[in-house]
């Protein structure tokens, strides 16, 4: 899907789930003066209610969206989610009218959806929908590293038929294109993690390395990608599997267990994949730090500083095309 020019508007911000960490980090976000434009999507009397407890300046500008439910700290209403995913459409159709400049997200609790029948498995796929995407990539960065996934909210044990030729190498194409234009990386290097230990160890445990993997990258890099794998996954984040622009890990606990480590509080989960640009936290909703003034923003603020880096370069890349 071809990307649109970003809006010159603000980045717009959904507070996420009520009753968890996102009111209190789009507050932290008011009083700062190094921060671009910011635009909230939620409960403005909520919010100021948070405020209120928390003790701190209420300094925001908020698209009023009201819960119908009264919010409780830690404690989430299944009846406020539909309110929830109508944020996330006025963000998104906000974004592809050009009216903002991008989407940053507060987390959700996935269960809390799902326990008022609205089947959601994650902001990734949810978005992909709004915006017409076949097939959204998660990316994770901290700093220099970068880490996608080839599947996301899957039980480990679908995780092997899921990873066909065919998705895979969709999933790296998406990677591939975004990280030249989202990211001006002319000519991205990337390491592909293989699914089994030691990469299937020549097919004793497993063939999907050997089968579905290799082939599809062996055809990549006879396209001129610069792609190297399966690499057994305890390697392909250290020095020996050289240079990397990202590693492409096979499913969710494979890479973010090491993203999370080296990057924990500044970490970024960015959407490849869309025509918008999106980037969102790398935690969730922690109900119980909800109104204590113990909640950290950084991940929040890293998301909206790689975000703004983003929109600029999609900007000047749509602009020389």
């Amino acid at each position: 899907m071809s990307a649109r020019i970003p809006g010159t508007g603000p980045l717009v911000i959904t507070a996420g789930e009520p009753s968890g960490i996102g009111p209190d980090l789009c507050l932290a976000l008011g009083n700062r003066d190094d921060l671009p434009r910011l635009l909230v999507i939620g409960d403005e009397v909520q919010l100021r209610q948070r405020a209120d407890l928390l003790g701190i300046e209420f300094n925001l500008d908020v698209l009023h969206l009201p819960f119908p439910v009264a919010v409780q700290c830690g404690s989430p209403n299944p009846d406020n989610a539909p309110a929830l995913l109508e944020g996330l459409q006025l963000a998104v159709a906000g974004c592809l009218a050009g009216e903002y400049a991008g989407l940053v997200t507060a987390p959700l609790a996935k269960n809390v959806i799902n326990d008022a029948g609205i089947p959601f498995t994650g902001h990734t796929e949810y978005l992909a929908a709004l915006c017409g995407a076949a097939l959204p990539v998660m990316l994770l960065v901290a700093g220099d590293l970068r880490v996608a996934l080839a599947s996301t909210h899957l039980p480990l044990r679908d995780v092997p038929d899921y990873i066909s030729q065919d998705r895979l190498r969709s999933i790296i194409e998406v990677l591939h294109a975004d990280l030249r234009h989202k990211f001006a990386i002319p000519q991205p290097e990337i390491v592909v993690c293989g699914l089994n230990p030691h990469a299937g160890e020549g097919g004793y445990l497993g063939h999907e390395d050997q089968q579905v993997i290799a082939p599809v990258i062996a055809e990549m890099q006879a396209q001129g990608m610069q792609i190297r794998g399966p690499i057994p996954a305890d390697t392909a984040f250290t020095p020996a599997a050289g240079e990397r622009d990202a590693v492409l890990a096979m499913y969710h606990d494979q890479g973010l267990p090491v993203l999370k480590y080296a990057g924990f509080g500044h970490a970024v989960n960015v959407t490849l994949g869309l025509p918008i640009i999106r980037t969102s936290v790398d935690h969730g909703t922690a109900f119980d730090l909800a109104g204590t003034g113990k909640a950290d923003a950084g991940s929040l603020l890293a998301a909206i500083r790689l975000a703004e880096q983003l929109v600029t370069i999609a900007a000047t890349d749509a602009a020389r095309a």
